[in-house]
């Protein structure tokens, strides 16, 4: 078993950064300063009802709140006034922390929220709206003049002449009979509220909570507000973040259908987990690596946001704060385990077991796991649920906690207009139609996932396919035949010699900058299954992979997941993909994945190997996939363990994608 370690909080102040983000995310500048017009106009309108009478019903109204909390023992104001108007430099410090912390705070958090965090921006701009409406119509219908302005008060602006504050000259045309709620206090508290949705570091939050209890006790001690003000403040904050996070429940925060579409074909034990499993030369601290990931939340699409419960299509809301007890666990590599003592076997068996279970839907779909023992290695695995990234997505995701900062590199093409993929689509329909079914359907195999994983000479991959006239992938194909035949011939039997293969084509330009979501589409062809090298399979892959040359059955798939299941209701789209993604249509997965190709470090640690991390479709005994990075190839195998031996399929795999050509191997 693995042990859990747990830990003390640390104290050391990590810095703060924050990771660049498209522009073309963030709402226009323009319509974002005609909402604060629109804003700052509804209150001049407010501002504008005044008269004698309204004056009379102000003072009335606060005469009647003084007598309310005196019989509620909450009139503090007055004590709290008289110690502060005595010491005239505390006084005076007062009346500045009044006129301005509040407006910076503010301004900050949605300057920086724009440029570094558009989604928490969006949620922070609607709930500012919503929240200064509900208190301007507050303000219309209760007005209520503040205590500086009765009896018995000091105010503390006018005896300490402070430049700027309200009730100086310099605003003195502002609303004095709107105390309740207090803006001051709902602006604090909204900083508060929108920070935590941007970053959990406890500095950060320590700060903004010292702000708030600065702002009520200012507000009180200089007679600008009573204490139900501070409590209608609470009120109108609440009411705002939480009329916003529903109302946007419904706008931009919906899964497009290609992503639910894993949601919709996940079974108990058959998590749909992509990601990736790093080794680190060194030992990173938890602290070290929970820092980097902290920093990192607001570049990471929906890492803070969970699926909304209920019935209906599914869609994203905010989770609240991360619980990184569970988000990110450091287990020991247990002792004596894997195959013939091998460490890298032993962590292959423990990550199998860590990432096949389902990510529970009331938190962010994602987990982390440091592993200590692997030699003088440190294992770093991180998977997202598939409805969050695809492939290139995830190895996006990963490259962004790695420094240097990386872009995978764009390919060099020219994408098609839409007549072109019009076209592509019809074309790529009639095609699929067409297609069929594979020779045979396997029975359901056990429920225990088996995996290994390798890693080669991606120049001896690439120079053993080109001396074939093969594609990379081609030779991973007529080597994934071959090691299935070769290790249980009884399977390769039972599928009549050809294993139907689901081949992922990424549609995602890498380096767009759209990490977030799937972009795949899966292409389906007949691959040999036999114990044979690679020379003996080369022209029947070759001639039946030639669906990979072409784009239209990638566009019709896409097109099918992206757009077309828009139109059908929730259960009829689960029906589908439960239908389309599992045996009756193929029998294995295997992807290929471009990566960088240069060398990373991860919190000062040199990266030394990167290994990708797939799921298999439910009722699949097989995945393969293989990720390009520095100069290797790592490949991992995901079988159904009663049925195939991950280990012998990752060896025999690696043997065939390293076999020289011309040479032909009789397996014993």
């Amino acid at each position: 078993m693995s042990a859990t370690h747990s830990h003390r909080p640390h104290l050391h102040l990590p810095r703060l950064r924050f990771p660049a983000i498209p522009a073309a995310k963030r709402p226009k500048l323009l319509g974002e300063f005609l909402i604060g017009a629109a804003l700052f106009a509804v209150y001049l309108l407010v501002d504008a009802w005044r008269g004698p009478g309204r004056t009379a019903t102000a003072r009335h109204n606060a005469a009647h709140l003084i007598d309310l909390e005196q019989w509620l023992h909450l009139d503090i104001e007055r004590s709290l006034n008289d110690w502060l108007s005595a010491r005239p430099g505390l006084m005076t410090a007062a009346n500045y922390e009044y006129a301005t912390t509040y407006l910076i705070s503010a301004a900050l958090l949605l300057v920086i929220s724009y440029l570094w965090a558009p989604q928490v921006y969006r949620q922070a701009r609607n709930s500012f709206v919503l929240l200064n409406l509900l208190a301007f119509a507050v303000f219309a219908a209760y007005p209520l003049m503040p205590p500086r302005m009765m009896p018995g008060f000091v105010d503390t602006v006018a005896s300490g002449g402070t430049v700027g504050s309200w009730g100086s000259p310099v605003v003195a045309g502002a609303n004095q009979l709107a105390a309740m709620p207090s803006l001051h206090m709902a602006w604090a508290l909204w900083v508060s509220v929108m920070l935590a949705r941007m970053s959990q570091r406890r500095w950060l939050q320590v700060a903004s909570a010292v702000h708030v209890l600065l702002t009520l006790y200012v507000v009180l001690a200089t007679a600008n507000h009573y204490l139900l003000d501070a409590v209608g403040a609470v009120v109108v904050v609440g009411v705002g973040v939480g009329a916003a996070a529903w109302l946007m429940r419904g706008s931009g925060s919906r899964l497009p259908t290609a992503d639910a579409f894993f949601l919709d074909i996940e079974t108990p034990g058959n998590g749909q987990n992509v990601g990736g499993l790093v080794l680190l030369t060194g030992a990173p601290t938890y602290d070290e690596i929970r820092d980097l990931l902290d920093q990192h939340l607001a570049d990471l699409p929906h890492f803070t946001d969970r699926l909304a419960p209920g019935g209906g299509s599914a869609r994203w809301e905010a989770a609240g704060p991360i619980d990184w007890s569970w988000h990110l666990a450091e287990v020991d590599l247990p002792g004596g385990a894997g195959i013939a003592g091998s460490e890298l076997a032993a962590l292959d068996e423990l990550i199998g077991r860590l990432t096949t279970d389902e990510l529970p839907q009331d938190r962010p779909l994602w987990r982390a796991w440091l592993v200590r023992g692997v030699g003088d290695k440190t294992a770093f695995c991180i998977v997202m649920h598939h409805c969050m990234a695809d492939g290139v997505g995830a190895v996006a995701k990963l490259l962004c906690l790695l420094e240097p900062r990386y872009e995978l590199p764009v390919p060099d093409r020219k994408a098609p207009g839409a007549l072109q993929r019009g076209a592509g689509v019809v074309a790529g329909l009639a095609q699929l139609a067409t297609d069929g079914k594979p020779a045979a359907v396997l029975p359901p195999g056990g429920a225990t996932r088996g995996l290994a994983t390798t890693e080669v000479s991606l120049a001896a991959v690439r120079a053993a396919a080109r001396s074939r006239g093969m594609k990379v992938t081609e030779l991973l194909l007529a080597a994934t035949g071959s090691a299935v035949a070769g290790v249980e011939p009884g399977l390769a039997s039972r599928c009549g010699g050809q294993l139907r293969v689901s081949v992922p084509m990424m549609l995602r330009a890498p380096g767009s900058g759209d990490e977030d979501g799937n972009l795949t589409a899966a292409v389906l062809l007949d691959s040999p299954a036999r114990n044979a090298s690679v020379d003996e399979l080369r022209d029947e892959v070759c001639r039946q992979a030639a669906p990979l040359r072409s784009p239209t059955r990638a566009l019709a798939s896409r097109w099918v997941m992206a757009s077309a299941l828009r139109a059908v209701p929730r259960t009829g789209r689960r029906a589908f993909a439960r239908n389309v993604y599992g045996p009756k249509y193929f029998q294995a997965i295997v992807s290929n994945m471009p990566g960088p190709d240069r060398s990373f470090t991860m919190v000062g640690c040199p990266v030394s190997r990167v290994l990708p991390i797939l799921p298999p479709a439910p009722g699949i005994p097989l995945t393969i996939g293989a990720l390009s990075w520095d100069g290797r190839l790592g490949v991992t195998v995901v079988t159904d363990a009663s049925v195939l031996d991950a280990r012998a399929v990752v060896e025999r795999l690696e043997a065939r994608l390293l076999e020289p050509s011309g040479v032909v191997r009789q397996d014993v």
